[in-house]
């Protein structure tokens, strides 16, 4: 197919060099944003009187056309084509004749790159967004039913103080918020059109740039126009929220995995959810998770791609601009498959209960809990944590517990104990009084909260 920039050039383009320049491979995905563009630019240009009001309308009802041929599988994408551009241009004016060859009229591949970047990857959070809500709404669910179910909290994974599975599980629930919030607020600059920028010193034409921005759901339109066609930021700032949300999902695998383990065996994964082993049979293997874990490499990849591309890129223009695609629509894509994964292996993983709080039985998480109760009793805080440090070794010594030690053993170490220390340990008693906001006393006011978070946005 012939180039749009042929007029210029004596040979024709060497095949090693048409093959490394084209980007419709990863750019052909598209072809929507591309045609909407086109369609309201086309509309714009006939309202504007700068080209015939009936050419103006023979282009968006053809533009219309195509885009249905091809999603009903009538016309397929040219990838001989340079970019997903020249194919919707090249068909339109094989279709329309000189009338297609309007269409371009006061417009850049510069712009158009650019507005229809933006117009999908506007698309592409909205997704993201509405599967990060489902994500929480599993996990407000998976706590709402497991707000007794009593666990070990950890600090370097050392057994630290009694929680509860719910607690544990709001703690993404807050991360996964913060992400949906920072999505947010990268849609909004985002959320900007390009259109009108032309090659990078807008045009001549009378055109009306607010109408354009206005048809295709955009607040504004971008202040200055050579950074309207070099500007790539909205693709690092996604890429950067995008990797956030894989941090937290990498965490969380993390936890899945160790949980599944016989070494905790606190969960038990859906069959649906789990593979085998090719050579051991007994094996359950956490391999979504270990995925999910594992592909959180590659979306940071991208954000440090993007960064490096944009480094050194001097205005306007320049085709270095072109890697930003795949790397962006990589992130995309391994996010929304993470998450369609993700989130139905939550959903329906076994909590085991029984082995939680057996877990949380030993390790002494209630030595805070003795502490505080001596600081009731009036000693100050460091006495209190000293005595009780004490209590421990001496558990350690014969092998028992703080709730099996006989009171003449807590007396022995400090005469402020007396029988009600028993229910000051208790594990129930201890998760129960840690009633403070954010504590897993207050489960029930987070749920709360983080609905009522997930329905406002």
């Amino acid at each position: 197919m012939p180039k749009l920039w042929k007029g210029r050039f004596k040979k024709e383009l060497a095949a090693q060099a048409d093959d490394f320049n084209s980007s419709i491979s990863f750019d052909s995905r598209m072809f929507e944003e591309d045609i909407m563009g086109s369609a309201a630019h086309a509309e714009m240009l006939g309202s504007c009187g700068i080209i015939d009001k009936e050419e103006s309308e023979k282009i968006v009802n053809e533009l219309f056309k195509i885009l249905s041929d091809i999603k009903e599988g009538k016309l397929q994408i040219d990838m001989e084509c340079e970019d997903i551009h020249t194919f919707v241009e090249a068909e339109i004016t094989k279709r329309l004749g000189d009338t297609g060859k309007r269409l371009h009229t006061a417009r850049s591949r510069n712009d158009q790159v650019a507005l229809d970047i933006r117009l999908s990857l506007r698309k592409e959070t909205d997704s993201i967004l509405g599967a990060l809500k489902s994500l929480i709404d599993v996990l407000c669910e998976k706590a709402g039913e497991n707000k007794d179910a009593i666990m070990p909290g950890y600090t370097h994974l050392q057994r630290a103080q009694p929680i509860t599975l719910a607690h544990h599980l709001m703690a993404y629930a807050a991360m996964f918020c913060r992400d949906i919030d920072r999505l947010l607020d990268a849609r909004k600059r985002l959320n900007v059109c390009p259109l009108g920028s032309g090659a990078l010193a807008g045009t001549t034409y009378p055109i009306d740039r607010g109408m354009t921005a206005e048809k295709l759901g955009f607040d504004s339109i971008t202040l200055n126009s050579l950074d309207g066609v070099s500007d790539r930021d909205f693709c690092i700032e996604l890429a950067s929220a995008l990797s956030l949300v894989m941090v937290h999902l990498s965490r969380f695998a993390e936890e899945i995995i160790m949980w599944c383990s016989w070494e905790f065996k606190f969960i038990e994964l859906d069959d649906a959810f789990s593979t085998g082993s090719s050579i051991m049979p007994q094996k359950k293997n956490p391999d979504i998770a270990e995925l999910v874990r594992g592909k959180s490499g590659r979306v940071f990849g991208n954000l440090t791609a993007l960064l490096t591309v944009m480094k050194g890129v001097p205005l306007a223009y320049n085709k270095d601009l072109q890697e930003d695609k795949e790397a962006i629509f990589d992130s995309v894509d391994t996010v929304k498959m993470c998450l369609g994964a993700f989130t139905p292996m939550i959903k329906t993983m076994t909590v085991l209960r029984g082995n939680m709080k057996a877990a949380a039985a030993t390790g002494f998480i209630n030595a805070t809990d003795c502490a505080d109760y001596l600081v009731g009793k009036g000693l100050p805080f460091r006495d209190a944590y000293k005595a009780t440090g004490e209590l421990v070794a001496l558990c350690i010594d014969k092998n028992t517990t703080l709730e099996e030690l006989s009171l003449a053993d807590y007396r022995g170490v400090c005469s402020a104990f007396d029988s009600d220390v028993y229910a000051a340990i208790d594990l129930e008693k201890c998760v129960s009084a840690r009633k403070t906001p954010g504590g897993p006393g207050s489960v029930d006011a987070q749920i709360e909260a983080v609905k009522k978070f997930i329905s406002s946005k």
